[in-house]
């Protein structure tokens, strides 16, 4: 029964005592014995006897029929931490680094009634589109083993697409939600960076924009929204975190404000970006599938100039690693992936003034991109530039014989939102000819987190691609 229920439907059964909280978890429990040992989606996993000890002891406290996420198992992306669980950051230095208190998105989850069972796997400190590490090794793809989960909250993706945990809470700097989600068919969300609270203690907040936030992944919207209401909100620990004026599940759009809205196809930014085949042409379908329910859908010409946000994306990000590395007290450590060691080194050739002038080409393209929000509400771009890609590759080489010249240069299209500062959700537009899922960033205005989740909402309605689940793992069960 449970395979068939959305999370708020199964927080609802619990409640009203259709199903108690030690199925619930003996549920995802057992789906986790079957299908993690293949899919390294889930790490430092909980003793099951502990874990249905804090199932029993939550069932049986007082005050819990107004907690969103009673008695839901959730595993926490392995960059945040839980107290009493390690926190690797996919390092095999960090094994027992077992931190004293939670993080405020995990307090958050746990005031809520989730309970804690575990990690997701991640790159070494989360940097890189491929979730692979030398301690937990390589998470697969939930819809072909062979591949890629994408990065870096790809454990998190294949633990939601096997139905491993209902939702999950993610980060994103470069994609890290949105391509992952883009790679199982799911919706991954970066929200607004303050959007959802998190410890700020590195010195770092205060000389770069926010580049980096926590975000989620889900299985649809309305899930997400659940999930959101949980975590959202101001924390007197992140001076940039803020308030929302509504709930993310009460927010809808009208069908009649649905049919005013008016989205700007950014494609591939007026061929500066390359792409493998099929990709442009199954988001430009869903366009036109939205254009039948009456969305208004242009192509735009942007005039942002993406060699300015290329340039000002990849100072600031291996600055802003480099000073990361260094408040952590981490060199370039033999253990280190490839993608950590060339960031560390990118990162300590660049100077104040090209700090400064990356500073002016962003301010630049943000006056660009705010014309085009002028006249739209959305911005909409593919996910990703290339299908999910072999596993056992480091990263993507080149696309369609297009030599790439960094590792990262193939996640080129997730930069404009993470840049900018703008909330951006990715949201399934099918499968290509081998079965490979592909997702498509649908980009708001900044704060406008509401509006986009609502969007997304509208989006599922139609197209219920939530149906599409990995034929390879029996939900029957």
């Amino acid at each position: 029964m449970l395979e068939n229920l959305s999370a708020d439907e199964i927080v609802s059964h619990i409640h009203s005592k259709q199903i108690t909280p030690e199925e619930v978890v003996t549920h995802y429990l057992n789906r986790i014995k079957k299908f993690n040992p293949s899919l390294k989606a889930i790490v430092s996993l909980k003793e099951e006897e502990m874990i249905i000890k804090e199932t029993k002891h939550l069932a049986h406290t007082d005050s819990n029929k107004e907690k969103l996420l009673f008695g839901l198992p959730l595993a926490i992306k392995d960059l945040f931490n839980v107290k009493g669980l390690p926190t690797t950051y996919g390092l095999s230095s960090y094994k027992t680094n077992i931190p004293k208190k939670n993080s405020i998105i995990v307090d958050r989850l746990i005031e809520q009634g989730a309970i804690i069972i575990g990690k997701t796997n991640i790159p070494e400190l989360a940097i890189g589109c491929h979730t692979t590490n030398k301690l937990f090794g390589v998470t697969t793809n939930a819809y072909d083993a062979s591949k890629s989960a994408g990065g870096s909250s790809g454990g998190a993706a294949s633990a939601v697409a096997a139905s491993l945990v209902p939702f999950a809470d993610g980060s994103d700097m470069m994609g890290s939600c949105r391509n992952p989600g883009a790679y199982a068919n799911l919706y991954g969300y970066r929200p607004t960076p303050g959007l959802i609270p998190e410890d700020r203690i590195m010195k770092i907040d205060s000389i770069f924009p926010l580049l980096s936030t926590p975000g989620c992944i889900a299985r649809t919207p309305n899930e997400m929204a659940l999930l959101l209401d949980a975590i959202v909100g101001k924390h007197p620990s992140d001076p940039y975190s803020f308030n929302v004026k509504s709930s993310f599940r009460a927010h809808q759009i009208r069908d009649d404000e649905f049919n005013k809205i008016k989205i700007a196809w950014l494609s591939d930014m007026n061929g500066d970006y390359k792409f493998e085949p099929e990709i442009l042409d199954m988001c430009e379908k869903k366009l036109h599938d939205l254009e039948k329910n009456k969305v208004k859908i242009a192509n735009a010409k942007s005039q942002v100039n993406t060699i300015d946000l290329w340039s000002s994306w990849t100072t600031l990000r291996s600055k802003n690693i480099f000073y990361y590395l260094n408040e952590m007290n981490i060199k370039t450590r033999e253990e280190l992936g490839y993608s950590a060691q060339w960031e560390y080194q990118q990162g300590s050739e660049i100077s104040f003034d090209d700090q400064e002038v990356a500073m002016t080409q962003r301010m630049k393209c943000i006056q660009q991109i705010n014309k085009l929000f002028l006249n739209y509400d959305f911005l909409a771009i593919p996910s990703a530039q290339l299908f999910p890609f072999k596993k056992e590759l480091n990263y993507p080489e080149e696309i369609s014989g297009h030599k790439l010249d960094t590792y990262h240069r193939w996640m080129e299209v997730v930069i404009l939102a993470s840049l900018l500062g703008l909330p951006s959700i990715s949201i399934p537009v099918g499968f290509n000819k081998e079965g490979l899922p592909m997702g498509m960033q649908i980009i708001g205005k900044q704060r406008d987190d509401l509006k986009v989740i609502s969007f997304a909402k509208k989006y599922e309605e139609i197209f219920n691609c939530s149906q599409n689940k990995p034929m390879n793992l029996n939900y029957s069960e």
